[in-house]
């Protein structure tokens, strides 16, 4: 998935993390080994990023939020402008 974000120009960078998660769902606790993604992007493509995930991600509900940033070192959130731009 993150090299499809990255081909397709939605994404700057992925960072993946090993995780042990815990959780409720359906009424029933669960633990499982997952995969965590923080994915680097624009605010204008979200909407864009979102629907590909959802669109390959197998969970019927997976965790996708959107951490705004509010401050960052100007030649990385330059870099990530550069790098990322629409699809349609």
């Amino acid at each position: 998935m993150a090299k499809l974000l990255l081909r397709e120009n939605l994404i700057a960078c992925a960072n993946i993390f090993k995780i042990d998660s815990i959780y409720r769902w359906k009424e029933k606790v669960e633990e499982t080994k997952e995969y965590a993604v923080f994915f680097k992007t624009k605010k204008s493509l979200y909407t864009q990023v979102e629907t590909k995930i959802k669109e390959f991600h197998p969970y019927e509900c997976p965790a996708i939020i959107e951490i705004p940033i509010t401050k960052g070192l100007s030649d990385y959130l330059s870099w990530i402008e550069k790098e990322t731009h629409s699809t349609s």
